[in-house]
């Protein structure tokens, strides 16, 4: 077998020494961007999970105290639907963003990830309806 050796990264190539830079040159310019797209795609995380607690968390709030004498209490939207909700907000964005970004410029991707991360709210709203208030009939006492 004819295996060739790793290239060592600290080593000068053809291509730097062309231009004249050496390769730390040449890693600093290939990594900058990338760093700024990680970075864009982690403060996209960061928007996406406060905006998914934003919207969640007030609608939650009654199903999880439970209204007069706790008669409502729904501790489900507590364990399962605030944190899946939460969940998506953590991984929609970055992952969008990830996947617009190696088919579009990231000024182009951005408008498209506030878009899903719309859409994706929108979809929560149109299905997720947590108990608000107490039911129409309740009348309580006598």
């Amino acid at each position: 077998m004819d295996e060739k050796p790793a290239p060592d990264p600290h080593e000068v190539t053809d291509a730097t020494a062309a231009d004249g830079g050496t390769a730390a040159d040449a890693a600093a310019d290939d990594g900058g961007g990338d760093r700024a797209e990680s970075a864009v795609g982690c403060l996209l995380a960061v928007a996406g999970v406060t905006g998914a607690a934003i919207y969640a968390f007030p609608r939650a709030a009654f199903s999880i105290d439970g209204g007069f004498e706790g008669h409502a209490r729904d501790l489900s939207v507590a364990f399962v639907d605030v944190p899946l909700i939460l969940l998506a907000g953590l991984l929609l964005p970055p992952m969008t963003w990830a996947a617009a970004t190696r088919w579009l410029r990231p000024w182009a991707a951005l408008p498209v990830c506030l878009a899903v991360a719309a859409l994706a709210l929108w979809g929560i709203d149109a299905v997720w309806h947590p108990r608000q208030l107490p039911d129409p009939g309740y009348r309580g006492g006598i």
